[in-house]
């Protein structure tokens, strides 16, 4: 059930997302309870997506969705506002770009927040696409991907398709925000359930083939949102939407990347060396794909894995006690299935993405918390480049 609670505005912070028509704003809100006033309660944070519930000011009575917050989920450190009763549902974003006229798909739908887009699937469909795509897993693999395909393959459009498996709302990336201010990305699709990108696509599939047949994108990245869900378990968790975007461009008979969730930090063990969230959907996956590796990694399982992080990261290597050193030296239980996938390698530089002022972070850890995770997205990035050589070299 959805934890809906009245609260107060008393803080209003800008973080350059916002305008008139979309984005999100940072609050500050005091709840309401039944014994004391509203302007006396704990403050909080809280996010409002303007593009569904407009802008708000200092003193606006709201109600918020304080669930996440109250469960103290590591990714929804925050309340999330579902309604501001005192400026209501307007209709300012009637001729805006993700409510334009004669907008007619629901996103959201059959929820308390439908809204109408104008999806973009509008054109025919021309196969094949042939432009690359490389598929994500999280979020935070993003920036390294599009810093070090913009190293490797200059003046190349690289648009962005924001899937299921994270937060839905566009406007909550921060490094979207980030690569569109570096002009490291052409644009931004959202897809299914997500929204609020530069525009609408019903479906995974038709967000990439328009971006990359219509607007002319050289290569897309598709991938979810920020705060990735998750259980622990094989099959349940975010990450799983790289199984259905990965047979989205297969099926476009787009040369496809999947961007190897990689970790020398992470204190899980199902994490460390290459993450069980890569290794299920190289398994299950129904066609060989591409998969990048920093050069000088041999193996991304077994015997061979440490021996070729140290020869990567050297120093940068995070020290470990030597009953934990095996964690990093994955058994496969299935090891034909993953080793029929074309295994690239490709020299990455940490330093200059370092200093490129791009996010740099997962789950609270550091390029030099965890120098592998960072290594494996630039070295996806560098092999995406690649690729669209490889693809240029096939077209008749």
């Amino acid at each position: 059930m959805l934890k809906l609670r009245p609260a107060i505005v008393v803080e209003t912070r800008r973080t350059g997302a916002e305008s008139a028509t979309g984005g999100e704003q940072r609050l500050v809100v005091e709840l309401a309870t039944d014994s004391e006033p509203a302007r006396t309660s704990k403050h909080r944070e809280a996010i409002a997506d303007i593009g569904l519930v407009g802008v708000a000011e200092v003193g606006d009575e709201v109600i918020v969705n304080v669930q996440a917050l109250d469960l103290g989920l590591g990714s929804g450190g925050f309340d999330v506002v579902h309604v501001n009763l005192t400026r209501g549902l307007d209709s300012q974003r009637d001729h805006g770009p993700a409510n334009p006229a004669r907008a007619h798909v629901m996103k959201l739908n059959y929820t308390s927040l439908q809204h109408a887009v104008k999806p973009v699937e509008q054109e025919l469909l021309q196969l094949p696409v042939q432009r690359p795509v490389a598929v994500l897993a999280l979020h935070g693999q993003l920036a390294g991907v599009a810093w070090a395909f913009a190293q490797a393959a200059p003046g190349r459009r690289l648009g962005y398709v924001q899937t299921e498996g994270g937060a839905l709302p566009g406007g909550h990336s921060h490094t979207v925000r980030a690569l569109r201010e570096h002009g490291l990305l052409a644009g931004h699709l959202t897809a299914g359930a997500a929204f609020g990108g530069d525009a609408e696509a019903i479906t995974t599939a038709g967000a990439l083939h328009h971006g990359l047949r219509v607007l002319g994108w050289d290569a897309a990245v598709c991938g979810p949102g920020p705060g990735i869900v998750g259980s622990s378990s094989p099959l349940g968790h975010g990450g799983m939407i790289a199984l259905d975007s990965a047979h989205v461009s297969l099926a476009l008979e787009c040369a496809t990347l999947l961007v190897a969730r990689m970790s020398s930090g992470d204190e899980r063990k199902r994490h460390r060396g290459i993450s069980h969230h890569t290794l299920t959907v190289l398994d299950l996956l129904l066609e060989p794909v591409t998969v990048a590796l920093p050069a000088g990694v041999r193996s991304p399982v077994g015997a061979d894995l440490r021996a070729g992080l140290s020869a990567v990261f050297g120093g940068a290597m995070p020290s470990r006690p030597p009953s934990d050193r095996p964690a990093l030296a994955m058994d496969v239980e299935r090891p034909a299935r993953i080793a029929r996938h074309d295994w690239r390698r490709a020299s990455v530089d940490l330093p200059a993405y370092a200093a490129s002022g791009l996010p740099a972070e997962t789950m609270g850890r550091g390029l030099a918390g965890d120098p592998l995770f960072f290594g494996a997205t630039l070295a996806g990035g560098s092999v995406l480049a690649e690729l669209i050589v490889d693809a240029s070299e096939e077209s008749p």
